[in-house]
């Protein structure tokens, strides 16, 4: 990876709760609304069910370590049933990508490489395509847009968007 000192590995069972806080950063991303706690977030069924049970079989991930060893990003893949899907759910045989990158590491390329390295994965591990969600507010849009990801689908400010990967 380009970034300095940063390395990247599986993302494990024990990584359950920095990806948590992941999903936490993500509902906060937007710094003019009020932040969640972590307790608000994870108790919606819509933001828990992206790492509960983690991993579950399918399940992909990647993390981010910086030098001194500590977690400072992940990103992972999660099949959801039709009656459960995520917020990007496209279909029950495309996984929903999950990314996030801890605030003093943004902008430095480690959401890039979480991104590649993901995309890889999922490859290898024999997806088709990839979804996410993003609001379009989000400068992290604008990243998914230049790896290749296009808006399938679109709400009042998030759109849903689809890579195709290459075998």
């Amino acid at each position: 990876m380009d970034v300095a000192g940063v390395t990247l590995r599986p993302a494990a069972s024990a990584d359950r709760d920095f990806l948590a806080s992941m999903v936490i950063a993500a509902v906060n991303w937007d710094r003019d609304r009020p932040p969640k706690n972590r307790a608000e977030v994870l108790a919606d069924p819509r933001n828990a069910h992206y790492v509960e049970g983690w991993p579950r079989p399918g399940d992909v991930g990647v993390m981010a370590i910086d030098p001194s060893g500590s977690e400072i990003g992940a990103a992972w893949l999660r099949l959801f049933p039709v009656d459960d899907a995520g917020y990007g759910f496209v279909a029950a045989d495309v996984p929903e990508l999950s990314l996030g990158v801890v605030d003093g590491w943004r902008g430095r390329g480690v959401g890039r490489a979480l991104l590649r390295d993901i995309v890889r994965r999922g490859a290898t591990a024999g997806f088709g395509r990839i979804s996410l969600s993003v609001e379009r507010a989000n400068r992290a849009r604008q990243l998914y847009l230049d790896e290749g990801f296009l808006v399938v689908g679109s709400d009042t400010d998030a759109d849903t968007m689809l890579l195709t990967l290459s075998r």
